[in-house]
């Protein structure tokens, strides 16, 4: 959608104005992940497959208000708990009422986070007093939100634990599988899909606790008959790299991919979540929405602030109609965010599944990396943002989380400076939200391997401690005094790019690539990327240069459309870098055509303020 006139030019026509206006606020969401368990551990042993008295373990109560406000003047407004409820581990918590989880059917020692155990509590791990455990996370809530930030943790609808048994549930709520007819494949209101007349069997492969004696390891595990796993295997005994730790949950889905509940018109794509809630009122909805729609309630009484759905993809858009509206009719400012990697669906989850923001790995994330490593240059970007035009205020960017390499490890860019144009590009191109991975803003390498966690990724299986992490936490003092002079510099920039990011105006605005229109200009390259953001009354110029060898030099051009639309008229306008040390230029506007001079070091970036 243009605003302004039409273009004049062959480039003014390269250089469209894109906009999405559905999700504009006056201030953006830039999420704070960390993992939990890690986040506040001060051991720093790393042993492989190392127990909580070897490698230690972050609390809750490790989450202080200096802690938190150090992450609110990151420039973050809302903290993701990763790995908060309730999950399978090994350790032994039988003294408070919880049963033992079998080590063959658990990834690392201390678990995974997407293998939940029990919806209605939380990881006895992360407490001081595990008897105490929902108690010390409320305090944490009302923590984060005394320090002005808002609370997300996961939900995994796709799948639980293998054995899910709730200690903790509500009066009247049953657990998953409870009241399922075993003996059935498939039923609508089972939670589960069966393989009648056979056991489950351990994969093959698997070593727990990396050889490890453990009196509860012995090659089996007692369920039968076996469910489908995780990821939707369907063998009584799936492989080691299924997600074999966990059981797939029914929503209705037959087995041959039919839906047992009703189909969403298509136009309720355009319509409310009053309207989406009273289509589904009278319907005859599977166990397992109802279910899941309670527990997203549960939380949301308890003060969580938005939901980050793993595997959101693996779960029918009808149901998160369904569980969304239900949510946002009690909380309306709700963050809903979808992990999905299916271009091909993102405008339904948005639309019919009322999905608030998606993560844009299969697009951004995947072609910023590629530029990053050199297997690319930025002429992949324009035609990706044009693509995504009408969607992209519903993007979440990001260039780490705890399913990705990080940046400064030798397996992605071996040195954390080298994203850094990746990173404004990333954070200031669309008006969606943005995410920054605990350690990303110091050059935190994931180096070692933690157990079932390898090096390149921060462990989310293992008790661990997180060294550069750890330099700035600086034994609990959250004050960077262990920080080397470039982890400081590193972590000011990024304080600098994520405020600037949260509540710069001009970035709830328009988009205008202007990467397009100086494919002629003079030094101008594609180690190069410029893009313009703009409203009535703010306007920002972006360029940032990926090359880590060469400074760029360049007369860039603004074309006509992009003039227009900004609402410039012929004359001199003063701008100011918003990044860094605020530099000033200023923007040439002549016969409608602007230029600007650029002087670029290399892997430097430009925010231009148009004053």
């Amino acid at each position: 959608m243009g605003c302004g006139p039409a273009p004049e030019s062959s480039a003014d026509k390269e250089t469209a104005v894109k906009s999405d206006k559905a999700a504009s606020a006056s201030q953006r969401p830039v999420i704070y992940q960390m993992m939990t368990r890690l986040f506040g551990n001060k051991q720093s042993h790393n042993q492989a497959w190392g127990s909580v008295a070897q490698n230690g373990v972050g609390k809750f109560a490790d989450i202080n208000d200096k802690a938190l406000a150090q992450i609110k003047a990151l420039g973050a407004n809302y903290v993701w708990y990763t790995g908060v409820p309730h999950h399978a581990l090994v350790a032994d918590y039988q003294a408070f009422g919880i049963s033992l989880d079998d080590p063959d059917v658990i990834k690392g020692r201390a678990g995974s986070p997407y293998a939940v155990k029990d919806y209605y509590n939380v990881n006895p791990d992360l407490a001081e007093d595990p008897a105490k455990r929902l108690a010390e996370f409320d305090a944490l809530i009302a923590r984060t939100h005394a320090a002005g930030l808002k609370v997300m943790i996961d939900i995994v609808p796709n799948h639980v634990a293998r054995k899910y048994e709730s200690i903790s549930k509500p009066a009247g709520v049953r657990d998953f599988g409870a009241d399922d007819d075993t003996t059935q494949a498939y039923a609508k209101n089972n939670n589960f899909y069966y393989i009648p007349g056979q056991a489950f069997a351990v994969p093959d492969g698997v070593q727990p606790l990396g050889g490890e004696a453990h009196p509860l390891i012995d090659g089996r595990f007692d369920e039968n008959p076996a469910k489908w796993t995780g990821n939707g295997a369907r063998s009584a005994k799936p492989g080691a790299d299924d997600w074999y730790e966990t059981v797939k949950i029914n929503f209705g889905v037959r087995p041959d991919g039919s839906y047992d509940f009703p189909a969403l018109p298509a136009d309720y794509a355009d319509q409310s979540c009053q309207a989406h809630l009273a289509f589904w009122q009278d319907k005859d909805l599977p166990d397992s929405w109802h279910k899941f729609r309670d527990i997203a309630l549960y939380w949301t009484a308890r003060g969580v602030d938005g939901f980050r759905y793993d595997m959101a993809q693996m779960v029918p858009v009808e149901f998160w109609s369904y569980l969304n509206c239900s949510i946002k009719e009690v909380n309306p400012d709700a963050l809903l965010l979808s992990e999905i990697y299916i271009p091909e669906q993102y405008r339904d989850y948005i639309h019919l599944g009322k999905m608030d923001y998606l993560y844009d790995k299969v697009g951004t994330y995947d072609a910023l990396r590629a530029i990053v490593e050199g297997k690319a240059g930025t002429e992949v970007l324009p035609e990706l943002f044009n693509g995504m035009a009408d969607i992209h205020s519903h993007m979440l960017m990001f260039l780490e989380n705890h399913d990705e390499q990080r940046i400064a490890s030798p397996e992605f860019a071996g040195d954390p400076r080298k994203a850094l144009p990746a990173m404004v590009v990333s954070s200031l191109v669309t008006g969606g939200a943005n995410l920054l991975y605990f350690g990303q803003e110091v050059g935190e390498a994931g180096a070692g391997d933690a157990g079932f966690g390898k090096a390149s990724r921060t462990t989310i299986f293992d008790y661990w401690g997180v060294p550069a992490h750890q330099r700035w936490m600086n034994n609990g003092a959250f004050d960077g005094g262990l920080l080397s002079k470039e982890e400081r510099a590193l972590r000011d920039f990024y304080r600098d790019l994520l405020n600037l990011a949260a509540n710069e105006p001009a970035l709830q605005g328009e988009f205008a690539d202007l990467h397009l229109a100086n494919q002629t200009t003079p030094g101008y390259n594609n180690q190069l990327y410029s893009f313009a953001r703009f409203t009535e009354e703010h306007a920002m110029l972006v360029v940032a240069n990926f090359s880590a060898l060469d400074s760029q030099s360049v007369e860039l051009s603004i074309p006509r459309g992009v003039i227009a639309a900004m609402g410039l008229t012929n004359g001199e306008y003063a701008l100011t870098n918003s990044l860094g040390t605020g530099e000033v230029s200023s923007l040439h506007v002549q016969q409608g055509e602007g230029r600007v001079h650029l002087a670029l070091a290399p892997l430097a970036s430009v925010a231009f303020k148009l004053r």
